[in-house]
């Protein structure tokens, strides 16, 4: 089973998105930067779920340290974020995939499956 780290501060969006995926996928959970890169360091997932903007490291921050440290794992970053420069910025740092919130469950269930299945 694919395994996908979940990092977002929101809970309430943390816990949409692992009940969406966790049919499907192995989940886990970080809860704000700082959390989601020691869990990226410690662990091998399939995909990172990140979200843009989060206390202590931002997805931005945890993004560039993951790649600084050559990890190539496939990173799709959330945001409320929706300018043109965020999701510029996002993917010049290494993001492989941008969604903006809101979102519907399904639209992040097909682009997770089709990111996957590449």
């Amino acid at each position: 089973m694919k395994k996908i780290l979940v990092a977002d501060d929101e809970d309430i969006l943390r816990i949409l998105i692992t009940d969406t995926l966790e049919d499907d996928f192995d989940i886990e959970e970080a809860e704000d930067g700082k959390e989601a890169l020691q869990k990226i360091r410690d662990n091998d997932y399939d995909l990172i779920v990140l979200d843009y903007m989060m206390p202590y490291l931002t997805g931005l921050e945890v993004l560039e340290a993951v790649r600084n440290d050559h990890n190539t794992t496939k990173v799709l970053m959330l945001t409320a974020k929706a300018q043109d420069a965020d999701r510029e910025n996002a993917i010049a740092k290494g993001a492989d995939y941008f969604m903006s919130k809101p979102f519907s469950p399904m639209e992040l269930l097909t682009l997770v499956e089709n990111i996957l299945a590449s």
